[in-house]
């Protein structure tokens, strides 16, 4: 079925949907990774962003109920060079076509992506349709009238709305109306989650953490009333600098905790420590997509806080 992928900038692609008609909307970015795409749709880092793959076959070894980063498919299109509607692998349950098709996602192939990918690069990300239907003409419009990625506040959209504790496969809710009991023998670390990845929780799992994963609305008293022992800021997408309450907790983190972050979290304890964060020219998510920098001047907190900025 013929699809058309427009750009805001008057820029157009013609591929086929592997999903079925249906038109849908987002940031058009790149990944060049050559495998883990049941990771990066599932990750919620991506949500709001329509994903170009630069690997030219993707969906050969299909998908399973393990390799995944939440409970849903978070990304608002998946754009490939040639979708496999056959996988080969022993641990396939499912289809890349099938899986995106029951998550009401859009799949696009057959385009260009070496020259989407290198537009991209060029002008830096931006918003694009994919649709089954309309002009061209008709959809660059569309494409233009969609919210800019800048100033958009999806860590909040994203976040879980209850606290949770992770059990090793999934997540569980946890009530606090009473405290919490801090269940492991090892350092006690809150959690918030602004999109996190389960691949976090498991590798901070296995080296003997107790965790408590919050909520990004979560205040820096709530924080403190459960006396844990290091602070944890997960990633997420979005704008870093209109999500508030967690830059403004964070400076309070600063004097009491030591503070982690990576991605999103990352640039929040730059804005925390005064910083600022600006959109990278790149369209890219291989690496770390914006940016922040310290300075004395602009800070009364020294820079001790442990930062990472890739996943």
């Amino acid at each position: 079925m013929k699809a058309i992928l427009a750009l805001e900038d008057g820029t157009w692609f013609e591929g086929a949907s592997f999903t079925g008609p249906g038109e849908t909307g987002g940031e058009a970015i790149f990944n060049t990774g050559m495998a883990g795409y049941q990771e990066i749709l599932t990750d919620p880092s991506y949500v709001g962003q329509m994903v170009c793959m630069t690997y030219p076959l993707i969906g050969n070894y299909g998908v399973n109920a393990e390799d995944v980063e939440s409970h849903k498919v978070g990304v608002e299109a998946f754009i490939v060079k040639e979708c496999c509607k056959e996988p080969s692998n022993w641990r396939a349950t499912m289809s890349l076509p099938d899986y995106l098709k029951k998550a009401g996602v859009m799949g696009i192939e057959g385009i260009d992506t070496r020259a989407l990918t290198r537009h991209l690069r060029i002008n830096g990300a931006m918003r694009g349709v994919i649709s089954t239907s309309g002009t061209p003409e008709e959809l660059v419009k569309k494409a233009k009238g969609l919210p800019s990625m800048e100033g958009l506040n999806l860590a909040d959209k994203v976040s879980a709305k209850n606290p949770y504790v992770w059990t090793g496969t999934t997540t569980r809710d946890v009530d606090l109306k009473n405290g919490h009991a801090w269940a492991g023998t090892g350092p006690k670390v809150v959690v918030y989650d602004f999109g996190i990845k389960w691949n976090i929780l498991r590798l901070l799992a296995e080296q003997g953490f107790d965790m408590l994963v919050v909520p990004s609305t979560f205040t820096h008293e709530q924080v403190t009333a459960l006396n844990p022992d290091a602070v944890f800021l997960s990633n997420g997408p979005g704008d870093p600098a209109v999500v508030k309450n967690a830059i403004e907790a964070t400076k309070v983190f600063a004097d009491k905790y030591p503070v982690a972050g990576i991605c999103l979290g990352h640039q929040i304890m730059g804005l925390a420590l005064g910083g600022k964060t600006s959109s990278s020219s790149s369209a890219t998510t291989a690496a770390t997509t914006r940016s922040w920098t310290w300075s004395p001047a602009r800070s009364r907190y020294p820079p001790r806080t442990t930062a990472s900025a890739s996943t």
